[in-house]
């Protein structure tokens, strides 16, 4: 349990009957008139929900503990994503509702942050960008290399994104896990 007037960014607070959900800001309140609050936006950490909710100060919040660890993805067996924690080699098997959108960007060997709470997988964050290579794009036509134009592109991992025309099949890129956008070629 913490008081409300101990909130901090990130906290992730047990309420409505169990949900979870994650501090993304706060702001203490004391108006001229009237008893002091805290004005919180909260999201939900499995939807992703946002919300934003009032508590009178001082009022006691659950919080809960989440077990946060870099673990590295090792293989796919069937419909799960297989993890080993790199400190105690234990291996973890992590479904894909879990992974989520993470799944489009990880090859075997990539390091995430697996967040489990009782036991209980809660999510697989992958760093904000990571490097690959295109599996496959069609070639850009002379004189497009100038132009601000996309076109489709494979990645190693099978998930498509748009890049510029001037990039080539083989080629390694940096893109962004949390929109799927090119970042720029990787000098190797």
């Amino acid at each position: 349990m913490a008081s409300t007037n101990d909130l901090k960014n990130g906290m992730v607070l047990k309420l409505d009957g169990g949900q979870l959900w994650s501090v993304v800001e706060f702001q203490h309140v004391k108006p001229g008139k009237g008893p002091a609050f805290v004005r919180t936006k909260l999201k939900n950490v499995l939807s992703g929900k946002v919300v934003d909710k009032t508590f009178n100060a001082g009022v006691k919040v659950e919080t809960a503990t989440i077990d946060r660890r870099d673990m590295q993805f090792s293989y796919m067996d069937g419909e799960y994503f297989v993890f080993m924690d790199m400190d105690t080699y234990d291996q973890l098997m992590v479904d894909r509702k879990s992974v989520g959108d993470a799944a489009n960007f990880l090859i075997e060997g990539f390091t995430a942050s697996v967040a489990q709470h009782e036991g209980e997988v809660l999510y697989v964050e992958l760093p904000a960008a990571v490097e690959l290579t295109i599996e496959h794009t069609d070639p850009g036509v002379q004189g497009d290399r100038s132009t601000g134009g996309t076109k489709p592109a494979k990645l190693e991992t099978g998930h498509e994104i748009q890049v510029p025309l001037f990039i080539t099949t083989g080629e390694k890129i940096k893109v962004d896990t949390r929109t799927s956008d090119y970042l720029g070629r990787v000098n190797s």
